[in-house]
């Protein structure tokens, strides 16, 4: 342990400050794809009961018409945030006729490319601005590929803890430069060791054969219909998974936040010819917003964003640059098939302690090489992580996985003891040493388990719905009270009408609005 994490540590464990942990912010954001009796694909619209994906704020889609999204709010308990996600999957199921929502992150069947419904949010121009997004999503990456779901953990620390941290190391700097300086630090030891979080909470080890599309792998034939990688714990995200070669030279190594915004900055501004030889037009019908790298900032894809609540109409680079970091998103989560809700509150104990010790551990600027080896350990862990004595890359030299990740835990440990300390209870201990358990025993992992469930001759698609069904059987036999089911219907109609009045007091034609928006892009990137 070192001296700089020990004094941090002694800082927040005195009685004045503990309590600041107990008022760390958590958010959850879960994905899950609509899927009918037989496990295929929901080829039917966004029910409108759940309310308009434009402007409903708790349950939207993502890439697909049958991708929904549930969004919590933000809560200082992480029980509360789960209990908010519980209840909206019991209205979503209140809702679904003949459906089901999908209990893994990879998809099962899927139909041909063409099939799949990308997600439409009406006829405003931001409507219309997201629909045109996810076109050029299509065109770029496919969509089998948008069909993958995930899990994403917001977590902010109470801005006065870093006031605390701030006076007692003298830095002289801002108190929002401060800040997102230390985020930034959190983000890099997070790219650090979040192979640990793949190797406890992988769960895709295993996939749909037709999700290759016929496309080269090495995975291994399961059954005839299931591909997978005896050590895998998350090919979900393996280059298996999110790939881009536009992106492949976009790697911050976010050693600052303004390294971190130079390169969306240049990316959203600059052409990539293959995507210029598409156009973004063609008989005078979108194809794409634009023909740069990326489109928007958010299309990059990463394990973990920093992010500050936007204002309306304001880009998420120029809510940073202006107002600094507020909260980090984590994204590498995969959904557990084995859970309801694809996490529970265990889970959520842990990352809190992982994200804490991300945050206050000593963190160092990445150098290239660095920056190298933990892509190099991630992707390792996510197609390998359960082989017996496997090794990986520690400031330069090799070192056995489970030796790393008890050492690891023995640093997580005093945070875990902080935070009971400053809830009064054993709950994080106790989630922590669940962990301890799967390093020892990788058996206990999501990813073993899913294994030994097809391995008792379940194709993957097979065991997804029932799962999926199991899930729906435990909702749909908690009903919401009459209480929260009106509030959720009377939510759901009132973004119905949102969406109407912004349809109906739209000005100007839709082209001139996406103008503006790319004039936005090449303003930020100048």
């Amino acid at each position: 342990m070192s001296d700089l994490f020990s004094r941090r540590l002694a800082l927040l464990g005195e009685h004045t400050n503990l309590s600041l942990l107990s008022q760390c912010l958590h958010g959850i954001e879960r994905e899950c794809l609509r899927v009918d009796e037989r496990g295929q694909l929901a080829l039917s619209e966004h029910p409108a009961a759940l309310g308009s994906a434009l402007t409903n704020g708790q349950i939207t889609t993502d890439y697909s018409e049958s991708l929904l999204e549930f969004i919590t709010a933000t809560a200082v308990d992480p029980s509360e945030t789960l209990a908010e996600l519980d209840r909206i999957h019991r209205f979503v199921y209140s809702k679904l006729d003949g459906e089901y929502l999908w209990s893994p992150s990879m998809p099962g069947p899927l139909p041909e490319e063409e099939v799949i419904p990308i997600a439409r949010y009406g006829s405003s121009h931001i409507g219309q601005l997201k629909y045109v997004y996810r076109k050029g999503l299509a065109l770029r990456y496919g969509k089998t590929m948008q069909c993958i779901a995930g899990i994403h953990y917001n977590f902010s620390l109470p801005e006065q803890l870093w006031v605390v941290l701030q006076e007692s190391e003298g830095d002289g700097r801002s108190a929002r430069e401060y800040q997102s300086s230390r985020y930034i630090a959190l983000i890099r030891n997070f790219r650090r060791y979040s192979w640990l979080l793949m190797y406890l909470f992988g769960a895709s080890p295993a996939l749909d054969k037709n999700f290759m599309r016929g496309r080269p792998h090495q995975l291994q034939e399961l059954d005839a219909d299931t591909l997978y990688l005896p050590y895998a714990t998350s090919l979900r995200m393996s280059d298996l998974g999110y790939q881009s070669e536009a992106q492949a030279g976009l790697t911050p190594c976010y050693n600052d936040l303004a390294s971190y915004t130079d390169s969306l900055r240049q990316a959203v501004g600059t052409p990539y010819p293959p995507y210029v030889n598409i156009g973004t037009k063609k008989d005078g019908e979108w194809l794409q917003l634009n023909t740069n790298i990326l489109q928007i900032e958010n299309e990059y894809y990463s394990n973990i964003r920093p992010k500050r609540v936007t204002y309306s109409g304001e880009r998420p680079i120029q809510a940073l640059m202006a107002r600094g970091v507020q909260y980090v998103e984590a994204r590498c989560l995969d959904i557990n098939p084995f859970l309801p809700m694809g996490i529970d509150l265990a889970e959520s104990r842990f990352l809190d302690t992982f994200l804490l010790y991300c945050a206050l551990q000593d963190s160092p600027q990445l150098s290239n090489g660095e920056c190298g080896s933990c892509s190099d350990n991630f992707l390792k862990v996510v197609k390998d992580g359960r082989r017996p004595g496997l090794h990986l890359q520690r400031h330069g030299a090799p070192v056995v996985l489970q030796t790393w990740a008890h050492e690891l835990l023995d640093g997580i440990e005093a945070i875990s003891e902080l935070l009971d300390r400053s809830q009064g209870t054993d709950a994080h201990g106790a989630a922590l040493q669940a962990q301890r358990a799967k390093i020892d025993d990788a058996s206990l992992t999501p990813s073993a388990q899913v294994l030994a469930e097809l391995q008792k001759g379940e194709t993957f698609a097979a065991f997804a719905l029932r799962q999926s069904k199991r899930h729906a059987e435990h909702f749909r036999g908690q009903p919401l009270s009459a209480e929260q089911q009106a509030e959720f219907e009377q939510a759901a109609q009132r973004s119905l009408q949102e969406q109407a009045e912004l349809e109906t007091h739209e000005e100007g034609d839709f082209d001139s609005f996406a103008a503006a928006y790319q004039a936005s892009i090449l303003a930020l990137a100048v």
